[in-house]
């Protein structure tokens, strides 16, 4: 094997080697849902359609640089509803949108961090979409472990209902609101009570 050959056999595999360190761990979901190309694109991309299936308040303005804010509480402080500040990083209409994202707050960790999620969505049919879901950017260790963990049940569950919104409607949320007002009244009170101990 001549000088050239010999770089070249040592070339390839050092690529061989960074293509093996380069690959990460990410979370990887998808759904079919009875609906068509337009309906699953506009549970995505529209607030009344995150507030039909994903959480009971959001924040959506689909192009790059737009909004991708998704409220778990909505009755939350600033910074703590849920998906708070996140933004549109990418749009290919009706086929993909990618957004950052960040970890739910008691992972305050992990949270100062942000990952990124891309949904595709491919048609099979004039009422059946698949969507495909892509989570990346993990770190390692601590809170990013439990992180993942969250978001590997989370994102899940998140198509399960897209699922359920086209087969029997939209989410219900007063009871999740119910809920909600009476552990921040909870909270409040507990407060409370201990500001007068003091």
């Amino acid at each position: 094997m001549n000088t050239a050959q010999r770089l070249a056999t040592l070339s390839i595999a050092a690529c061989s080697v960074v293509s093996v360190q380069a690959a990460e761990r990410s979370i990887d979901k998808q759904v079919e849902v009875a609906a068509s190309m337009d309906q699953a694109w506009d549970a995505w991309t529209t607030r009344e359609g995150i507030t039909s299936f994903f959480a009971p308040d959001a924040s959506v303005e689909p192009r790059v640089g737009g909004a991708f804010q998704i409220y778990m509480d909505p009755l939350a402080e600033p910074g703590m509803k849920g998906a708070d500040d996140m933004r549109v990083m990418a749009v290919q209409p009706k086929k993909m949108i990618s957004f950052d994202w960040n970890a739910p707050p008691h992972l305050a960790e992990a949270r100062k961090q942000r990952t990124f999620v891309v949904v595709r969505f491919e048609p099979l049919g004039d009422k059946l979409t698949r969507v495909t879901l892509h989570h990346t950017g993990w770190g390692d260790g601590g809170e990013w472990d439990a992180t993942f963990a969250y978001f590997d049940s989370a994102w899940g569950a998140v198509l399960g209902n897209m699922k359920k919104r086209f087969e029997i409607g939209p989410r219900d949320w007063k009871p999740w609101m119910d809920r909600l007002r009476k552990m921040h009244a909870d909270t409040d009170k507990t407060a409370a009570e201990d500001d007068q101990k003091k």
